[in-house]
């Protein structure tokens, strides 16, 4: 193929991806319902996964604190091999079907918790035996599969099945079915986040201001809802650290 065709072809592919999310909302909806209702009560959301998987859940988990506020142990999300494989894969650490629980253990996983599986193929052992030792121990399991009727959602009380089709690049699961995990997960942590509380209207009222962005974001934030002036708005930001407790301050 020219270069032309290549970089054709692969957003061709990739145009899929959405349809294929947008046929299974139901169960993103139930996984969702699940997961919030134990959030509610105090539990954890854990992400288990191996390889691009792993790190998807990763970066969603670690993307929940700045985003809407909460404590970095509430969405923990484990990889395959430890965080060094974050950046370098690590030879069979996804073939280990008891490593996820242990790795869970270190975190006093409870079946107050919930297990979500992160696997494009759907067979992996690491994720596999991590989702049945949490159902052995009274824990609500989810997943996000990329293949119909894998060992992987056998195992989950709710999964979530997208069903992508064949990669641009054979056997290349970080193309398409990485952009699956991507939107859903996105879909996942967003819907309970709001179902916690943790957002108004479309607004990000519990973030972080870790930056000068972020800080100028929220005093437009609290301006638009106050109809405070942008200085007022700023001066019971920097008073109260925090773009809901200046909203609520202002009413």
């Amino acid at each position: 193929m020219a270069l032309r065709e290549i970089l054709e072809s692969i957003n061709r592919e990739d145009r899929e991806v959405p349809n294929a999310v947008a046929a299974v909302i139901p169960q993103i909806e139930a996984l969702s319902a699940a997961i919030a209702a134990k959030m509610k009560e105090g539990g954890r959301l854990f992400y288990i996964g191996a390889g691009t998987s792993g790190r998807l859940g990763v970066v969603d988990a670690s993307e929940c604190p700045p985003t809407f506020g909460v404590d970095f142990d509430r969405v923990i999300g484990i990889i395959a091999g430890g965080d060094k494989a974050i950046r370098r894969a690590v030879e069979f650490a996804e073939d280990n079907e008891e490593q996820a629980w242990l790795d869970m253990e270190a975190y006093d996983i409870n079946d107050g918790d919930v297990v979500v599986g992160i696997a494009a193929s759907g067979t992996t052992p690491y994720v596999i035996g991590g989702l049945k030792q949490a159902n052995a121990r009274g824990l609500v399991t989810g997943c996000i599969v990329c293949n119909q009727g894998s060992p992987v959602a056998a195992a989950a009380q709710y999964p979530v099945e997208v069903v992508v089709g064949p990669e641009f690049l054979t056997g290349s699961t970080r193309m398409k079915a990485g952009t699956a995990q991507k939107l859903v997960l996105n879909m996942l942590s967003t819907s309970v986040m709001i179902q916690l509380g943790h957002v108004k209207g479309n607004k990000m009222v519990d973030m972080q201001l870790t930056n000068h962005k972020l800080l100028e974001r929220g005093v437009q934030m609290i301006a638009k809802e106050t109809g405070l002036s942008e200085e007022e708005s700023r001066e019971l930001l920097e008073k109260y650290g925090n773009v809901r407790k200046a909203i609520e301050s202002a009413h």
